[in-house]
């Protein structure tokens, strides 16, 4: 689309239209290493607090996601550690494994893992690893943030609050988005979160409908223990209905530019089941 003097769409969501065909270049990733550290509860309040260093200055060919959650009660993982509510590192680095081990090692070395469980594997095994641990049908409950450096209260209180998991699906992800998205200025596209470092989201869930309320209550409650050391919005994907000043927030500079294509294009705002940016007002 004409940019118009607008700013461009990217991360717009489904505001402005439906998306028939696009043209990408592909790069080429056959074998990643990839897959999950695992540490003790104990140790996840160090452990997190390293890999911010850790992360921070990385090279951008590691990737990364730290989570509390519990060890899968499937193969490969370790028998002994089925349903185990661990800290972890879910690793994906695009390079030899040499060199993963030697990037890796620090974190290694700073509280012993339970289990280290990185592998080369081809990097579509990598995007399915966990596909088989939630199929459909599941109760889903959602909170997130966008978080600049976590200060170390913030971090006590992650250690805090997940350790407290209240189904062996429930999780709590950090990723990491300090390397490619910081290329790109904050007016350049919709999305415009170049400032921060992660990308928090949390996650009640079960099988079970009769624990919808439960997983409500457990994420709230960890969302609004962290929420107070956010940047204030958060990644549109991960939000639930939360009303229209978190939409206003999350677009932040961007969003009367949005509303106003939005007045151009959609004045009668068709597109609109989504995190809705309404028509900008004659």
């Amino acid at each position: 689309m004409e940019d118009h003097g607008l700013a461009p769409l990217r991360g717009g969501g489904g505001n402005f239209g439906i998306v028939t065909s696009f043209p990408f270049r592909a790069l080429p990733v056959s074998t990643v290493v990839g897959g999950p550290t695992f540490w003790d509860l104990g140790n996840g309040e160090r452990v997190l607090a390293a890999y911010q260093e850790h992360i921070a200055e990385a090279p951008e060919a590691l990737g990364g996601f730290f989570a509390f959650t519990a060890v899968p009660p499937v193969p490969p993982f370790p028998e002994a550690l089925h349903g185990k509510k661990v800290a972890a590192a879910v690793w994906c680095h695009n390079g030899p494994k040499a060199e993963f081990d030697a990037l890796a090692q620090p974190l290694l070395d700073v509280a012993e893992p339970l289990a280290h469980g990185a592998q080369e594997m081809p990097f579509p095994m990598l995007n399915g690893f966990f596909d088989p641990l939630y199929p459909s049908g599941l109760q889903w409950y959602w909170r997130a943030d966008f978080m600049g450096r976590l200060s170390p209260a913030a971090i006590r209180e992650h250690a805090c609050q997940g350790a407290t998991l209240p189904t062996p699906q429930s999780t709590m992800h950090l990723y990491p988005v300090n390397g490619a998205a910081q290329h790109v200025g904050p007016g350049e596209a919709a999305y415009r979160h170049r400032e921060a470092m992660w990308s928090q989201v949390i996650v009640g869930v079960d099988p079970d409908a009769a624990n919808a309320a439960k997983l409500r209550e457990w994420t709230v409650g960890y969302y609004d223990a962290l929420h107070p050391h956010s940047t204030g919005a958060a990644y549109v994907n991960f939000m639930m209905d939360e009303g229209d000043e978190r939409i206003r927030a999350t677009y932040g500079d961007n969003y009367s530019r949005l509303r106003e294509v939005k007045r151009r294009y959609d004045p009668d705002n068709l597109f609109r089941v989504n995190q809705n940016v309404r028509p900008a007002d004659d």
